[in-house]
């Protein structure tokens, strides 16, 4: 069962020392927040894959719908050979439309969540034959190494799903540089980002009808119960999604039903009925805010592209060339 805790003892040791450690600064924190990476454990991702196909949630077929579109253009800009580099790979649902069009020489999706990233990197491997597959299983929010069959190539990074905007402005503009140096000298940068809309749609995209996106936030304390020994009640806790008019996004948090205590790796925790554990930011952006993270990044746009109801947006850009001058 989802709220049935492991043993204490084999459960914290098992544990992924830095999803310990994050949880329990988390929970220590005021206000209370858990990072949203720790979301995707299997069963994390199972459900990610399962919103991207509710009616409310949009971004995820406006963006394939653009991605075909576009795919010729994209294709005629980045040219042909590159190593396709996907940050957050999930279930590469997009990815073939990508591979189709430029023809990669090799393809590297990097996941945290290691089954998952197998699976699907079995399904690419089964529907491209020919194309070597090298999959990273990692967090690619912390700094990471391609693998050595890929050194010296060309490279196209992408990132889609408007996963950029999980990050405030300051971490998104560090994990842009991060990608840049990772990518290196004249790569290219393939990105999602999702557009500011009406609250009401916003709201309903990420607080769907059938409880999806609520079964989603409430399995990352279920992922605690499971991997830090912890006796956490899901049930004196529920999902809220809200619009922080101020910061642009959309925000998904936790919230205490009851006043409540539970243990999560032999530390004691106290939440008072109405407080909240944040867990999700949603950026969204404007047609300026967009073009300037990236430039903050290290990025500069080739070519913009937006679905005719102005909802997403894909960006292509290059890594920048090193300052000169005094």
């Amino acid at each position: 069962m989802l709220n049935e805790p492991a043993d204490a003892a084999t459960a914290t040791f098992a544990a992924d020392p830095a999803f310990r450690a994050d949880v329990l600064a988390g929970l220590a924190a005021r206000p209370r927040a858990i990072p949203a990476r720790w979301f995707y454990d299997r069963r994390g991702s199972e459900l990610f894959e399962q919103i991207t196909r509710l009616p409310e949630y949009y971004p995820t077929r406006t963006e394939r719908a653009l991605l075909a579109a576009k795919a010729s253009e994209i294709a005629q800009i980045v040219g042909a050979g590159r190593v396709v580099v996907e940050f957050g790979s999930g279930s590469s649902a997009k990815t073939p439309l990508l591979l189709d069009a430029v023809a990669p020489s090799a393809y590297v999706p990097i996941d945290i969540s290691g089954p998952f990233l197998r699976d699907s990197s079995a399904a690419l491997a089964r529907a491209f034959p020919d194309l070597p597959i090298h999959p990273v299983e990692a967090d690619f929010t912390r700094p990471l190494h391609l693998p050595p069959e890929v050194m010296g190539m060309p490279r196209l990074g992408f990132f889609p799903g408007s996963t950029i905007g999980n990050l405030a402005a300051p971490a998104a503009v560090d994990l842009l540089r991060s990608m840049a140096a990772t990518l290196g000298e004249g790569a290219m940068l393939l990105i999602g980002m999702d557009r500011a809309k009406p609250v009401d749609e916003l709201i309903a995209a990420y607080d769907d009808a059938q409880g999806v996106t609520a079964a989603f936030n409430l399995n990352l304390l279920a992922r605690i119960n499971t991997e830090l020994g912890a006796d956490i009640p899901l049930d004196a806790f529920r999902h809220v999604a809200r619009w922080n008019d101020d910061e642009s996004r959309i925000e998904m948090h936790l919230e205490a039903l009851r006043d409540v205590g539970f243990a999560v790796a032999g530390e004691r925790f106290a939440i008072r009925a109405g407080e909240t554990i944040h867990t999700e930011n949603s950026h969204k952006y404007g047609p300026r805010g967009k073009r300037l993270l990236l430039a903050a990044g290290g990025w500069t746009v080739l070519a913009d592209w937006t679905d005719p109801a102005g909802r997403f947006s894909i960006l292509l850009a290059v890594v920048q060339a090193p300052a000169r001058g005094p």
